[in-house]
């Protein structure tokens, strides 16, 4: 099977909302079981289609797709198929080079808090590529938002069921108030996400995390909270705070 056919298999399934990953054999040295450009799909289902070797060498490949179709990164693992009882995969004789490259939909930023900067934020983040979803309790907030993001409002737990969040996400909090942040953190650091960011001050951010403390959060809940939120650039209005936050939001969901 070419490619190219397995390129469209893999994009058709992330068309579907699955993901994918294609292994391709990039580099050889002396015996191996296959040549450079054999490339294997991989999909999140559990369908393989090509192979890249097959038996152990080929399971691990599959382990390294798996962990691509997780963290949304790709990698170039190296095979030296000499000597199993020192934990190669093989006993061809020779050495090779897999690059294994995931496919899978956009990653998402959840917004809670539609006021200023969350409105900012979102349109930032949705001009840099992200699927944006903002989350207010306040309904009037969210008629009108900027294009393409998702608006939310309701009880918190119930729309998270209709956001797609997993190791890739990042969440954002620029709410109104101590009161409501506590109310929400609990939620939110049950959801998978690369990074929780809460915007307010040194001194609101130490009554948050008493009360939160007091209200049963353990220190491993808390310490998933990054805060204050945005890098220091000296930034005053909404879209300037907005810059700051989506460059942290950037670095750490793309420096794990």
């Amino acid at each position: 099977m070419g490619s190219i056919d397995l390129l469209q298999q893999a994009l058709n399934a992330v068309k579907s909302g699955g993901k994918a990953a294609i292994a391709t054999v990039v580099r050889t040295d002396r015996s191996v079981p296959r040549r450079v450009g054999a490339s294997m799909l991989i999909l999140d289902d559990g369908t393989r289609r090509g192979t890249v070797g097959g038996g152990e060498m080929e399971a691990r490949v599959v382990a390294e797709a798996v962990a691509a179709m997780s963290d949304g990164r790709p990698r170039l693992v190296n095979y030296r198929l000499v000597d199993p009882a020192t934990g190669d995969p093989g006993v061809c004789g020779g050495e090779m080079d897999v690059y294994v490259e995931p496919y899978m939909d956009t990653p998402t930023l959840l917004v809670i808090g539609a006021g200023h900067v969350g409105k900012a934020v979102s349109e930032l983040a949705h001009w840099t590529g992200w699927e944006v979803h903002l989350w207010d309790d306040r309904s009037e907030q969210t008629s009108e938002l900027p294009e393409g993001v998702h608006g939310h409002g309701g009880n918190l737990s119930s729309a998270l069921s209709h956001i797609p969040l997993d190791s890739r996400s990042a969440i954002v909090m620029v709410t109104r108030n101590v009161a409501i942040d506590v109310e929400l953190v609990p939620i939110v650091v049950q959801q998978q996400a690369a990074y929780i960011g809460l915007m307010g001050s040194a001194r609101r951010w130490a009554t948050t995390r008493d009360s939160l403390l007091q209200a049963g959060c353990t220190d491993g809940d808390i310490e998933r909270i990054s805060t204050p939120i945005g890098l220091e650039i000296g930034a005053e209005t909404p879209e300037e705070i907005a810059i700051s936050i989506m460059a942290e939001v950037v670095r750490a969901t793309t420096t794990r």
